[in-house]
């Protein structure tokens, strides 16, 4: 079976896209890569800068050399620095959000985006827009920050974090799609269909069901 490198920035990502491959692809190999100082100095730069981008290249080059058959990156924020692994490798390398964007697109009609960490928003918000335009399809994306819900999770209230999630979901639930931007969200999953009564999409399912039909 194939070895899918997954590389992580934040340790809350791991379980989500563990769950997800249990669910979708069991027999996949996985290994995990983790730094978790790629969020902090993100954070701490405000940007992305050419030193983070050529940190991002740095890890594409171990699990390459570590016989990775395909990368998955978790973090949304990153996505120039993932665009530049992908220019270097030769195996499949995915953005955390790239399959979302085509199962958005293909529903297209209005669709929602929510997500917990705020520079997400802005950056996945102009690449499904882009995307949207690229396929020649009509697609209005609405975007919303969970406020309060990564701090939750991150000082161990992941209950607190699921809820509010929940009780944000509701006020798209006449969109033709409601999705989840963040991997640590995917958790969050069976409360918020139950409080909107239809599917949620979530990046780490979107994700492994593209990988699995490009590797299989």
């Amino acid at each position: 079976m194939p070895k899918i490198y997954l590389v992580h920035a934040v340790a809350i990502s791991m379980a989500p896209v563990e769950a997800s491959f249990r669910k979708i692809w069991p027999g996949a190999r996985l290994a995990h890569l983790l730094d978790d100082s790629l969020y902090s100095d993100f954070n701490l730069d405000g940007r992305l800068t050419e030193a983070m981008i050529e940190r991002f290249r740095e890890l594409g080059r171990y699990c390459a050399r570590a016989h990775a058959d395909a990368l998955l990156f978790t973090c949304s924020a990153f996505g120039p620095a993932i665009d530049a692994v992908k220019s270097d490798q030769k195996i499949p390398v995915l953005k955390p959000n790239e399959a979302l964007y085509d199962e958005l697109v293909a529903k297209g009609g209005r669709a929602a985006l929510l997500a917990t960490y705020p520079p997400s928003l802005p950056s996945m918000r102009a690449e499904i827009e882009t995307h949207a335009s690229k396929k020649g399809a009509r697609l209005e994306i609405h975007t919303r920050l969970v406020e309060g819900a990564l701090d939750a999770l991150m000082s161990g209230r992941a209950e607190q974090h699921h809820q509010l999630i929940a009780e944000a979901a509701p006020a798209f639930a006449d969109y033709d799609s409601i999705a989840f931007a963040q991997f640590s969200m995917a958790p969050a999953v069976d409360l918020a269909e139950a409080r909107v009564g239809r599917s949620v999409l979530t990046t780490p399912d979107s994700a492994v069901r593209k990988l699995k039909a490009l590797m299989l």
